[in-house]
């Protein structure tokens, strides 16, 4: 119960990393807020947590929405940032600017913007967790849009660390993880990435949500870690 007393706010905890984030930390003990866009999604979410979590609808790439949640928000002890568009991927030949401008808007600045605006309530002796992705340590065709968003969220990682502190400042950096985000394939289409995928790690397996959620909740917990970005991958950046 390492978190016991403690308030947690996940951005983007309705699926996924976030979700299975916010079911370990109310398990350990925390009072838990999740955000997210849709506010079916957080219905579901939420009929899936304890009564004791609580949510909100905000869209975290408006600044307004974001300024206005933390602006009603008690004060607070970690920051979870899960939120993350779906676009950026694709050859860099036929990738669109537009596109990955988008793809920055949902998860870079998205991110980026609620980290900033959180600082209000944050604790001084709180944490952020970032969620970040492989693509930007991992060198696959296709995905130089998506390292460039990653790549650019865990730059920042050391330079908050020290400007921040003592408030700590972690990230940690999936995998292939079986989430939504890989929804907009069609189902054999996702299934066969999967399976792929799993024959070339050296784990033989693709990552779940509560993979990474085990990390995150390591770095909300330990007080002796800041400026780090652990891979939780499966060792793609191996294979």
């Amino acid at each position: 119960m390492k978190l016991q007393n403690q308030k947690v706010i996940i951005m983007g905890g309705t699926s996924g990393m976030g979700l299975a984030t916010a079911k370990a930390a109310t398990t350990a003990g925390a009072a838990v807020l999740i955000t997210g866009r849709d506010q079916n999604k957080l219905d579901n979410a939420l009929a899936e947590l304890p009564q004791s979590a609580s949510g909100e609808v905000v869209d975290a790439t408006v600044e307004k929405e974001l300024r206005n949640s933390f602006g009603r928000s008690d004060p607070f002890d970690h920051l979870v940032l899960a939120v993350s568009g779906r676009e950026g991927g694709g050859p860099f030949e036929s990738l669109g600017v537009d596109t990955l401008k988008r793809a920055f808007d949902g998860k870079f600045w998205a991110q980026f913007m609620a980290a900033q605006m959180g600082l209000t309530k944050l604790r001084e002796n709180g944490s952020i967790v970032f969620i970040t992705a492989a693509s930007a340590r991992t060198s696959i065709p296709g995905t130089a849009g998506l390292a460039a968003i990653n790549g650019a969220l865990e730059a920042v990682i050391p330079t908050l660390a020290l400007e921040l502190k003592p408030i700590r400042v972690n990230a940690v950096s999936p995998g292939v993880v079986k989430t939504p985000w890989w929804d907009t394939l069609a189902s054999e289409q996702r299934e066969a990435v999967f399976k792929q995928t799993a024959q070339t790690l050296p784990v033989g397996r693709i990552g779940t949500p509560e993979d990474v959620a085990e990390v995150i909740m390591l770095l909300l917990g330990n007080g002796f870690m800041t400026s780090t970005v652990i891979e939780c991958d499966g060792g793609i950046r191996i294979k």
